[in-house]
């Protein structure tokens, strides 16, 4: 309802009458040179995108995001390719799509803006940053990884090897990056933008059910696997805590999605369950 009522206050702003709109796709723990093809699929952004009233008002970030967040080839090529989006398209009104620790790197360009003189320009079109399943407080899987343990194949492309991204997600780190480095969580200052949160309740994987293909069977089953060091709320990657840990909750999945339907980590950036309609609806 708040995040209603915001947009209703943004809707009716003189700045915004004449707003030219624009959307960025901010892919997680990944490195990326076509995130649109290898991370979130054409169909999903293609989906989306039809909310903008000018539907060419988009980029798909590619990075090195297995860095630390703030590391040049991480935020800082983030900031450069949504400097170059935000120029190049005359973009006013920017509304941003992370997944996973995509939140942890918007977070830090909107925690910092004496750290690069684009950081400023950036956080003052931001609208909002939809984060869709953000590792705010860490993973315990990351302190697993870091310590030696080995997961299936399968989930490759969600926790890869002992890289910086990975390093960073460990929930200490992340506890001190919170209290002393970023926005948003509690005790800290807000945002200066808002951060609204997608939460990822759990992991179906049912042979006889259609609904546990969306995404990929073989990457939900690696995140039910992966969902035995987790709280028992949790989309496989992350505890419910961690998504819910930065910024305000936007939603729980079953609360919005068709079906009522969970939303694992792998689903939560992919044309699941009616996610795409309510991303693009939002613009």
């Amino acid at each position: 309802m708040f995040k209603y009522l915001a947009g209703c206050v943004l809707a009716f702003a003189p700045v915004l009458a004449f707003a030219n709109t624009g959307v960025a796709f901010v892919h997680g723990t990944s490195k990326h040179t076509n995130a649109t093809a290898d991370y979130w699929g054409a169909d999903f952004i293609n989906s989306v995108r039809q909310g903008l009233p000018n539907q060419a008002n988009y980029t798909v970030i590619n990075c090195d995001f297995e860095q630390y967040m703030w590391d040049s080839r991480a935020a800082g090529c983030a900031a450069g390719q949504l400097t170059s989006f935000i120029n190049s398209r005359g973009i006013t009104d920017l509304v941003v799509i992370t997944h996973s620790n995509g939140g942890n790197v918007m977070r830090w360009i909107m925690s910092n803006p004496t750290y690069d003189s684009r950081y400023p320009n950036i956080i003052n079109k931001i609208r909002w940053v939809n984060a869709l399943a953000p590792s705010s407080r860490g993973t315990p899987l990351a302190d697993a990884v870091m310590a030696g343990n080995v997961f299936e194949s399968a989930l490759g492309w969600l926790l890869g090897y002992k890289n910086d991204a990975v390093r960073m997600q460990q929930q200490s780190w992340m506890a001190q990056y919170n209290a002393n480095n970023l926005y948003g969580t509690s005790g800290r200052p807000a945002l200066p933008r808002g951060f609204w949160s997608v939460v990822g309740q759990d992991v179906e994987t049912a042979v006889w059910d259609s609904d546990s293909y969306c995404g990929g069977y073989h990457l939900n089953l690696g995140l039910e696997i992966t969902q035995a060091w987790l709280n028992s709320c949790s989309d496989g990657f992350l505890n419910c805590t961690s998504q819910a840990g930065a910024g305000s909750v936007w939603f729980y999945d079953t609360q919005r999605t068709a079906g009522k339907e969970p939303l694992s980590h792998n689903q939560s950036r992919k044309k699941c369950f009616n996610l795409d309609v309510i991303l693009r609806n939002d613009l």
